[in-house]
């Protein structure tokens, strides 16, 4: 790389031979060597740092134009993580990870940055309580370039199940954590009708009620979230805030319900994996799964609330397998670590067949369609069908809804309209109570569910 240079140097350099000749070329070599090394030595500058504190899990995500070559360490006494560096810029890590960790964050404390050796930045993160990290590197994709992932889980995981029975209603004189319900009848429910008074006079129609000794375990998953901003709308709206509004509020009213109680994959800004969504529907036996959305298309015309279903045999539309597609890339956005093979996913798929929920599935999407037409207009009027990875609980009835189109100006208002997402939460609801009551839930105890949990 430097002879070139060097005998250019020469060739060009003072007619005058000995000492000056030597030295000047002597100069330019070390000039040269050094610009070498400095430019070898070149620290990256690290672009951004996110933190997506949750009870879940604690994720940092470091992001810079390169790969970033790194060693994590679990250091005791105290706890705390270690995460050294190679090559990147000190300031730039200084910057960027002031005033990321929050107060409330469950599980680290805080976290600070040295100079630990030449070409090495430590990163200390100071621990709460006893973790079990996990960390992955990502591929650019989307507007993100090489991620860095650290992933702090707790050493006990959270169990959902347990969270859900923490508040049972006792029934009185059993000593059961179970709650009798009746699940209210609608105008076009089935009704046996009464055989003729004493009197002679006939008695009127009664509706049915099944009655259900459980609670209905209903699990809404708000869309993206963290890494993931799902669509984005004109106006500057993310889909992954719209959908965590709407599902909160339908959980809102779920739980109002006495026989009802709603579950969040999220309940927060963080990411959550496809399959880690449909495995908490499954921890604890839930009986819906109703996954939100606001959807988005390259135009701005597109309007309108539709409703998905799983399918074993192909999309029913283009735009169909298309929204499946862009759904499913969540995990590549978000950040999965794709070298972690889920052998309970793995299960999930292969131990039932899925034909039953998807009957079931179209039974409640119809349902709640038909509950949306009357909130805000149907993109589509029936129920469609792709591969969406989320809905792939084969024992849960599982759907995906779109709000609203959020690339639409009009639409992208509307979601962020409280009366709007109201309606739309108490439409979703009424569409599960007119499913419900076309298909009420087969009597399970809560405490035998309970000691069959994984």
């Amino acid at each position: 790389m430097f002879e070139p240079i060097v005998a250019t140097a020469a060739l060009n350099g003072p007619a005058s031979s000995g000492k000056p000749r030597l030295a000047e070329i002597f100069s330019t070599l070390v000039l040269l060597v050094f610009a070498f090394i400095a430019n070898a030595g070149a620290a990256e500058r690290i672009s951004a740092i996110r933190v997506w504190p949750a009870q879940d899990y604690t994720r940092i995500t470091i992001e810079a134009s390169q790969p970033i070559r790194h060693e994590l360490l679990l250091v005791k006494n105290p706890d705390r993580l270690v995460l050294d560096l190679e090559g990147v810029d000190f300031d730039s890590v200084q910057r960027e990870i002031s005033g990321k960790i929050l107060p409330s964050d469950p599980y680290i404390g805080q976290m600070r940055a040295g100079r630990y050796k030449p070409g090495v930045v430590r990163v200390v993160l100071d621990l709460k309580t006893e973790v079990k990290p996990q960390i992955f590197t990502l591929e650019p994709v989307g507007d993100y370039g090489h991620r860095l992932v650290l992933d702090v889980y707790p050493l006990v995981p959270i169990d959902p199940l347990m969270a859900l029975l923490q508040k049972p209603e006792v029934k009185a004189g059993t000593g059961a954590s179970t709650t009798e319900v009746a699940l209210p009848a609608t105008p076009d429910a089935a009704a046996p009708e009464a055989g003729p008074a004493p009197s002679g006079k006939t008695e009127p129609a009664v509706r049915a009620k099944p009655v259900v000794s459980r609670l209905v375990t209903i699990v809404v998953d708000a869309g993206h979230g963290g890494e993931d901003p799902g669509a984005k709308g004109r106006g500057g709206s993310r889909e992954k805030n719209v959908t965590l509004t709407i599902a909160r509020k339908l959980k809102a009213i779920i739980d109002a319900e006495p026989n009802m109680r709603a579950v969040l994959t999220r309940d927060g800004d963080y990411f959550i994996p496809l399959q880690v969504r449909v495995q908490k529907a499954r921890r604890v036996h839930a009986d819906l799964f109703v996954s939100v959305h606001a959807d988005a298309f390259v135009g701005s015309h597109a309007r309108g609330s539709s409703v998905f279903a799983l399918s074993e045999r192909g999309a029913t539309s283009t735009a169909a397998k298309l929204l499946a597609k862009r759904e499913n890339d969540a995990d590549l956005i978000g950040g999965v670590d794709l070298n972690v093979k889920d052998r309970y996913l793995a299960m999930t798929l292969a131990d039932l067949s899925l034909t039953a929920q998807i009957n079931d599935s179209l039974k409640l999407g119809k349902a709640v369609l038909s509950e949306l037409g009357g909130v805000n207009d149907l993109h589509k009027g029936r129920v469609e069908q792709a591969g969406f990875a989320v809905l792939k609980a084969p024992d849960i009835p599982s759907i995906l809804v779109e709000t609203a189109f959020i690339s639409n100006p009009d639409e992208e208002r509307k979601l962020n309209d409280e009366a709007y997402q109201e309606k739309m939460a108490q439409a979703i609801f009424k569409g599960i109570k007119r499913y419900f009551t076309k298909n009420p839930p087969l009597s399970r105890s809560t405490v035998a569910a309970l000691d069959k949990a994984d």
